[in-house]
């Protein structure tokens, strides 16, 4: 069976492009494109807990007449600011007439003109990446993660050095050459002076040398609370753990078969031969006791009977194996119990893994197994998924050590199984109609392949012998046409005459083809109809849009009930009465684990001062446009639009592209009426000449200027229409475009205009509000000096998805002291690696030598040219890395981030403050009381700005769990934040702050986020690029047929991930070239 972690759907992110772009977003959401990163990267957001649909009303952009919610108690916002002072928010604005006056600038880094031609406005404050050419970096090899690095002191900031004249943004898609850019560079000097304060650690050689840096003390900011947490305290055990390994031949690849073996020893020899103790056995190769056996190795001999041959007193096979049990270590729990305190730095893994282990042994004898978790028909009802699939309920466990000692983390999930039906009836189902009708197309049998190569089946034609089988694959003979040798002679027999004559049965379906299992080599055919599937087997695959909703549907719970299932199924699990936890000594406590939290208050936002309202205050996580202006309004002077619906009208199409253009005007952006062309109809399987024929026809018209926006108008099923649409304006016309489904444009209702307005606004390069903190300049570690924030984030292909490459994005700020316009890269590598292996490279140039490049110092010359700063200051916030990458992903990606300032300008190490991300946890936070109406928001769910930094998280490092989004549908999942890396030395108020100021600059949407925005958009970049592959290797083929979901549809780890370092063979196609004008705007909005 396919082991996976746990159970993933494609996020239900917010979306109001192509609504095929996320199938498991109902309308609702389409519409309003509000959510948080719901359902997160590839998970269902019930699951996930933060899942969701917004409702109509939850977050949008136009609401009217809306009573708003009940102030945050206890707390107004930070430092009483009756209302926001103007002078610290330097002149947004100002006089603005009727289309087509451009907003004015305010005084600080220049805007992006249209989409990034011409250089930037002159504006004061340019300081240059001084000297240095683009030569090898110090360190050696760009690849090897390992090198180490002595970096000199830190730049400060210097305010007020003279602008140089702009430059031309470079027109290639390769990165700059090193000797332009140094050239570029060299154009200012900065005195250097020490920063003590943060002086630049090296990068060790090794995890050996790292330590993850500490709690800097815990946040004081916001409103006090109790919540609780699905962590039960878990009493350290004072038993003396030994560990044994254990080799069983002949060898066996199944765990289920190791373990009967060992279960069939202790039985047999538990009083006799163990001293009467009940060992855990990890499935593979080591034993562990609760004391010593009285041997230091010894060999037993078991014998099995074959579960694969029928019952009814046939006899059974008999298999004999060999095991050998010896004496390996004593498990250290003095060490993990110092760990707990504090007081060692390294958890003790060996010993937690034994406690994991001890634990699962019960459950895994009386629940199907599946990665963390545990599932079962008794646990929930299983409820069809549809094409022969259904859910079963189950529970996640695992032990973690956490401040309060260790705990138990518990969960609740939901997954796919294949039901246990006869094969022709999962046949009909999968495919949808009456199978009898008409033969199987080449197509069908291609999916029957898909769908049941790897399944286990048992045969019905000998009664009670129900012989068990896998399936290798299907004939490519229909079962009347197929004969196989039955003697030495070569005698050939067919399978109909077989059957009828050996068990007397007649074949119903001799035009269909035989399930072929067995090996290759000796191939045994079992016709369809004598099989049925044997019961319990996860289904691995991708799921389609409908299994994801019926999936979605069943696990979506609310809070409380939540809480409930997962109190019912502690007290169901029985710890206190677990054989394996009493022999071990291990008591778990029944009770949820009480955890002091804060709620941070929401930052005040800035809009354009020609609107009624200047600024606003969010109330529970949301606000809305109505009587705001975009802060920054783009300009859209140049644009067309192709409707591809049948259904639209051209008067339709044009009369929704008349209310766009106002929605757009009236939102703040200068906004041109009338198109170039009039709206133009167009057939889906003609995409590109007509894009490119379209395109050519504009730019005649308007001779010498730049299209700025392609509006499209969608099928709502439109198959990978949407995909190379995107494709070929992104990396072939160098447009950016916005599309819209025909459902949303028949509607056309105001919110949805609205939603669509900011995305277009984010992708002319506009920008739809700001924190009035960062203009005013009053956010620790960033408002000081330049700081430039990164996200980063790697998505794989499906499991089943054997050769297709994963797809590294990094996006950048590229604004200060704003922070809210993100630059993004993207990059195909090699299958399933996690490190990106873009950061930084270098390669020999057979004219100009060593050169550099990648996509770190692209974004740090990018960030340059658009503020006129260099960075004095990192933070990246890097989403995707599950705990047992942290060593690898640091040690390399540090690494790369340093070689890339250093090939910039000689000794230029600005300090870097990395931060994982992770939304794939299992931790969920309820309120303290259910009925406190103060205490959760609409969907029974905590706060939005809830953080925890005690009790739950680690014993000593610096991390925390934030809810920065209020929940819609579902159980909100806190983000988790790690931080890795920290050379700027932030307070835990002060990244706390920051974290949850930045969630509520998400652009697509009028509501905070879940995760960060770097972050996420970094996962919608990396989303978008897997369109960009050529057609065959893409997983796009249907978009019909289940969302691209982070790490793949259900269930990203066939194979898990790698964190190698990129070996330099590993060749993957590159993906085309994003054009450089696409590449400075938000074009994955």
């Amino acid at each position: 069976m396919v082991r996976k972690r746990r159970t993933e759907l494609p996020s239900g992110s917010e979306s109001s492009e192509s609504g095929s772009q996320h199938p498991a977003a109902p309308p609702a959401q389409q519409q309003q494109g509000a959510g948080g990163y719901q359902g997160g990267r590839g998970s269902p957001p019930q699951q996930q807990g933060g899942g969701g649909y917004p409702q109509q009303q939850g977050g949008g952009v136009y609401q009217s007449g809306r009573g708003a919610p009940p102030q945050q108690q206890g707390g107004g916002h930070q430092g009483g600011r009756g209302s926001t002072p103007q002078g610290a928010r330097g002149g947004y604005g100002g006089g603005r007439g009727g289309y087509p006056t451009p907003q004015q600038q305010y005084g600080g880094p220049p805007e992006y003109q249209g989409r990034g031609r011409g250089g930037p406005p002159q504006q004061g404050g340019r300081g240059g990446y001084s000297g240095g050419r683009g030569g090898p970096s110090p360190g050696g090899p760009s690849r090897s993660p390992v090198s180490e690095l002595h970096q000199a002191t830190p730049v400060p900031y210097q305010a007020g050095i003279t602008p140089q004249p702009a430059y031309q943004a470079s027109s290639s898609s390769h990165p700059p050459e090193p000797s332009e850019v140094a050239e570029q560079f060299q154009q200012v000097s900065i005195q250097q002076e020490e920063a003590p304060s943060q002086a630049i650690q090296p990068v060790p050689v090794s995890s050996k040398g790292m330590r993850f840096p500490l709690r800097p003390g815990k946040g004081k900011t916001g409103t006090r609370c109790t919540v609780k947490a699905n962590h039960f305290f878990a009493e350290l055990p004072d038993k003396d753990l030994h560990q044994y390994d254990v080799t069983i031949t002949p060898e066996v690849t199944s765990r289920g078969v190791n373990r009967a073996v060992m279960s069939q020893l202790v039985k047999t020899y538990k009083d006799s031969h163990l001293s009467s103790r009940l060992p855990a056995y990890d499935g593979r190769k080591s034993l562990y006791t609760a004391g010593p056996l009285p041997f230091q190795s010894k060999e037993f001999k078991i014998t099995l009977l074959d579960e694969e041959e029928g019952q009814a007193g046939q006899a059974r096979r008999e298999r004999d194996f060999r095991v050998v049990i010896k004496f390996a270590a004593r498990a250290d729990l003095h060490h993990l119990g110092l760990f707990l305190q504090g007081r060692i730095a390294d958890a003790p893994q060996e010993a937690l893994q034994v406690l994991d282990i001890v634990l699962r042994e019960l459950p895994t004898s009386r629940y199907c197994p599946v990665g963390r978790s545990f599932y079962d028909p008794g646990l929930g009802r299983r409820q069809p998924l549809g094409e022969g699939l259904e859910s079963w309920r189950g529970f996640y466990q695992s032990i973690r050590p956490t401040q309060m000692g260790l705990s138990l983390n518990i969960d609740m999930s939901s997954t796919a199984f294949i039901e246990p039906l006869p094969v022709i009836e999962f046949v009909t189902q999968l495919l949808n109609r009456d199978v009898q009708a008409r033969p199987l197309s080449d197509s069908d049998r291609v999916k029957i392949k898909k769908a049941l190569r790897g399944v286990r089946v048992e045969v019905t034609h000998r009664g009670n012998m129900r012989r068990k089988y896998r399936i290798s694959g299907l004939t490519s003979q229909a079962t009347r046409e197929l004969t196989f040798p039955v003697d030495e002679r070569g005698t050939m027999k067919s399978v109909v005459e077989y059957f009828h004559e050996t068990y007397g049965f007649a074949i119903q379906h001799p035009y269909w083809p035989c399930l072929q299992v067995g090996n290759q080599q000796r191939p045994n055919y079992l016709p369809m109809e004598v099989c049925k599937i044997v019961e319990g087997q996860r289904y691995s695959k991708r799921l389609n849009e409908r299994q994801i909703t019926a999936l979605l549907k069943v696990t979506c719970q609310r809070p409380q009930e939540r809480e409930r299932d997962i109190m019912q199924t502690v007290r169901h699990n029985a710890y206190a009465e677990d054989p394996y936890a009493q022999e071990f000594g291990i008591k778990i406590s029944e009770n949820l684990a009480q955890v002091e939290a804060r709620i941070l208050p929401p930052p005040w936002l800035k809009y354009h001062d020609t609107g009624r309202e200047k600024d606003c205050l969010p109330q529970v996580g949301q606000w809305n446009m109505m009587n705001k202006k975009m802060v920054n309004g783009g300009k859209v002077t140049n644009w067309i639009c192709i409707n591809f619906s049948r259904n639209v009208q051209d008067s339709v199409a044009k009369g929704f592209c008349y209310e766009l253009a106002q929605m757009c005007h009236i939102s703040g952006m200068a906004f041109n009426p009338e198109p170039v062309l009039p709206p133009v109809s167009a057939r889906p399987d003609q995409v590109e000449k007509v894009l490119k024929t379209r395109y050519h026809d504009a730019m005649t018209k308007i001779p010498g200027k730049e299209l700025d926006l392609l509006v499209v108008i969608l099928p709502d099923n439109n198959g990978s229409l949407y995909g190379d649409l995107k494709r070929i304006c992104e990396t072939d016309l160098g447009l950016v475009s916005q599309c819209c489904l025909t459902k949303h444009v028949f509607r056309m209702s105001k919110q949805y205009l609205a939603n669509v307005a900011l995305k277009i606004n984010v992708k002319v390069g506009g920008r739809n509000t700001v924190l009035v903190d960062a203009i005013s300049r009053r956010i620790p570690l960033v408002s000081d000096r330049p700081t430039i924030i990164f996200g980063a984030d790697v998505t794989h292909p499906h499991p089943g998805e054997d050769s297709s490459p994963s797809i590294a994005a990094v996006v950048a700020s590229q604004d200060w002291p704003e922070i809210t316009k993100y630059a993004g890269l993207v990059c195909a590598q090699a299958h399933r690696q996690e490190l990106i292996q873009d950061l930084f490279k270098q390669w020999q140039d057979p004219v100009k030598g060593t050169m550099s490049g990648g996509m770190i110092k692209e974004l740090l010359i990018s960030f340059r040219r658009a503020t006129g700063q260099k960075p004095q200051r990192i933070i990246f916030y890097r989403d995707g890395v599950s705990e047992g990458q942290f060593y690898q992903v640091l040690l390399y990606e540090l690494d790369a981030i340093r070689k890339a300032c250093a090939s910039l300008e000689p000794n230029y190490q600005p300090p870097v403050t990395f931060v994982v991300v992770q939304k794939r946890h299992h931790t969920r936070l309820f309120a303290d009381n259910h009925r406190d109406r103060n205490a959760i928001d609409r969907s029974g769910n905590i706060l939005p700005g809830t953080v925890v930094d005690s009790k739950i998280c680690h014993p000593t490092e610096f991390d925390f769990y934030l809810c920065s989004h209020a929940g819609i549908q579902g159980t909100s999942r806190p983000a988790h934040y790690h931080v890795l890396w920290d050379e700027n030395k932030f307070t835990a108020d002060a990244l706390q702050s920051l974290t949850n100021n930045l969630c509520y600059t998400y652009a697509r949407c009028t509501r905070s986020v879940s995760i960060v925005p770097p972050a996420y958009y970094a996962h919608l970049a990396a989303f978008r690029a897997r369109f960009y592959m050529e057609p065959e290797t893409s997983d796009s083929g249907s978009m019909s047929s289940g969302a691209q979901g982070r790490g793949g549809g259900m269930a990203g780890a066939g194979g898990g991930r790698s964190t190698r370092a990129p070996g330099p063979n590993a060749a993957v196609r590159p993906l085309p070239a994003l054009k450089e004008n696409v590449k400075k705007v938000m074009f994955y909005c």
